[in-house]
């Protein structure tokens, strides 16, 4: 897939092998992971099987996550865009297939208005150029940051649930809905 999105401040491309640097330095952050399982990864051979990992839903399920880059400095300062799950794992929610809207910068990009900047371009990308009916988004409840995000960008809240005992909110915004705002 080749995907290119140009927002104000960013470049939302395909993630290359070449951005295994960016991915370590952000998946090997514990403040990155701290509202994600506290799992951060030690090598950068793991940050090449996540790349991998995203180039195979880049073919298999035609969308993942795209490379955020800063227009000043040319920077990879993180990733955003949207993924189809597919409950392989484990449902989300009770969910099992659903386009979701995430985002993850390194955090000397943060309270820049990144994550909503890109989020925006990936809700009009999913609504507007995949036809996408509902795109959701969850966040631990205590992530005040990326709970403000997805409330920010339009996405409203639905419920709370648990997730590996953890609490937190589920958010979905509809098509017809985003047309309006749009409009």
């Amino acid at each position: 897939m080749q995907f290119y999105i140009e927002t104000e401040r960013l470049i939302l491309r395909d993630i290359l092998v070449s951005d295994i640097e960016g991915i370590f330095e952000l998946d090997s952050d514990p403040i990155v992971h701290k509202y994600l399982g506290q799992k951060p990864i030690k090598t950068k051979e793991k940050a090449a099987e996540i790349i991998a990992f995203i180039h195979s839903q880049y073919k298999n399920l035609g969308i993942g996550r795209f490379a955020a880059i800063e227009k000043d400095s040319g920077d990879f300062i993180g990733w955003s865009g949207l993924k189809l799950n597919t409950g392989k794992k484990e449902a989300l929610n009770g969910k099992t297939e659903f386009y979701d809207v995430g985002f993850r910068f390194i955090p000397r990009y943060w309270g820049k208005g990144y994550a909503t900047e890109s989020a925006l371009a990936a809700l009009n990308f999913g609504f507007n150029k995949m036809n996408l009916e509902t795109i959701v988004g969850a966040a631990e409840v205590d992530n005040i940051a990326s709970n403000k995000v997805l409330q920010t960008i339009g996405l409203r809240f639905i419920n709370e649930f648990t997730y590996q005992n953890t609490p937190c909110n589920w958010y979905e915004l509809k098509n017809s809905d985003y047309a309006k705002t749009m409009s």
